[in-house]
């Protein structure tokens, strides 16, 4: 049986009060939102705090609103299942309404969170196991060791971003609002969160917490979606995440954008696509030739490693497979497109 490793746990109200816990135990508490992903970790002994400071009753943390711009504030305790299910995120922002609609299951998905999955930890399968089994195979870059198991004289972390909603977000030009007891507010694009380092791939600080997620209104003509590659449709992580935006007018494509999860440490946006598809018309030829250009350079461009479950040679021939098919459903030409 894997137990917990023993720690204190604080329940704040109030944001300022959980702000004051973890200024006051800086380095040695951790945050917890639905504790979906922390607490088998602990159990793993891949973090081992002193203290956990429960959200749960940090009610200025929840809730989904539309301001008078047309942008949405999400709360960062927003359960995942009311993200996919909201109408003003379908709406506004469907990519991340689906990318949330298919994290794990939906059990999960009724305890798990908005903010919880942006600040998801990256994962490996050499550093997702228990303790004993880290132990016997000899620790790694990301806790306790000094190799990496997936390139060999690595001398960098390679676990990957595994969070659906994140690259759905970057396409939509999401903005954290992030405060803290020393800095109080400040805001983040979720572009600019992320560095290459799998043992901490955020530019966040300790004593800080997302507070809120803003996506601005998008253009008249937003299409989005959100492809996902996975073992087991019904429950497992991204092998690859895909999420697409596609802004239309008068018809043909103004503005596009690709970006992936699951390929390296941090997020990437992929490159040159709202050049390739620009002026293009979703249901013509031109458009499809661009889709498939576009999905060659995807090819390309990303080069998963072994560092999750799933071969990486498979999964890279499912790259261009998967921005293809996300590309038109965005814009109704495709199903779902599901593992």
């Amino acid at each position: 049986m894997l137990r917990l490793p023993q720690f204190s746990v604080q329940t704040p109200a109030t944001l300022e009060a959980a702000l004051g816990l973890l200024a006051a135990h800086a380095g040695r508490a951790l945050p917890v939102a639905g504790g979906t992903d922390l607490l088998p970790n602990l159990k793993h002994r891949l973090a081992e705090p002193e203290v956990l400071i429960s959200l749960a009753g940090v009610s200025e943390l929840r809730g989904i609103s539309v301001g008078a711009d047309g942008a949405l504030t999400l709360g960062a305790m927003a359960p995942l299942d009311q993200i996919a299910s909201h109408p003003d995120v379908i709406a506004r922002a469907p990519a991340l309404a689906q990318a949330a609609g298919i994290v794990a299951s939906p059990q999960i998905r009724r305890m798990g969170t908005l903010g919880g999955n942006v600040m998801l930890d990256t994962r490996c399968r050499y550093i997702n196991q228990t303790h004993f089994w880290r132990k016997a195979l000899g620790f790694c870059l990301k806790k306790d060791g000094t190799v990496c198991h997936v390139v060999a004289g690595g001398q960098k972390c390679v676990a990957a971003a595994s969070n659906d909603t994140a690259p759905a977000l970057m396409t939509l030009g999401g903005e954290l609002v992030l405060r803290s007891q020393a800095g109080g507010e400040r805001r983040m694009k979720v572009d600019d969160l992320w560095k290459t380092d799998g043992i901490f791939n955020k530019k966040t600080r300790l004593d800080e917490l997302v507070v809120s997620v803003h996506v601005p209104a998008q253009h008249a003509g937003h299409h989005g979606a959100y492809g996902k590659l996975r073992e087991r449709e019904s429950f497992d992580f991204p092998q690859l995440g895909i999420a697409v935006r596609i802004d239309l007018e008068a018809g043909r494509v103004a503005d596009a954008d690709v970006a992936m999860v699951a390929l390296q440490a941090r997020p990437l946006h992929l490159k040159d696509v709202a050049d390739t598809l620009r002026g293009t018309t979703p249901g013509a030829a031109d458009f499809v030739a661009a889709v498939d250009k576009v999905a060659e350079r995807a090819h390309q461009q990303c080069h998963p490693l072994p560092n999750i479950p799933g071969d990486p040679d498979y999964r890279r021939e499912m790259v261009p497979v998967y921005v293809r098919r996300t590309l038109l459903a965005a814009v109704g030409l495709g199903s779902r497109p599901v593992a």
